[in-house]
């Protein structure tokens, strides 16, 4: 089980190659579209890589609730836990 820094590492790596942003600016209080400027089309991709990267399925409906990194981070922890 990963914890919630290995989570936001992780997620980081993704967000940086995605979307070119520096892996020390992910952090679990920063907007994906206002602080970390992802747009919809590379939150889409960021969805699928962390699906890919943490065996987890991110319905449609719930990627529109994960507005901060942390958000993304506490539905991961929450899906790995069952």
């Amino acid at each position: 089980m990963a914890s919630t820094e290995e989570i936001r590492s992780s997620l980081a790596e993704i967000v940086n190659e995605i979307a070119g942003i520096p892996v020390e600016d992910v952090q679990l209080d920063k907007s994906f579209t206002d602080d970390l400027d992802v747009d919809s089309l590379s939150m889409v991709e960021v969805v699928v890589a962390a699906e890919e990267k943490f065996s987890v399925k991110i319905p449609d409906d719930e990627v529109k609730n994960l507005k901060t990194v942390g958000d993304a981070v506490a539905f991961i922890e929450r899906a790995q836990n069952g």
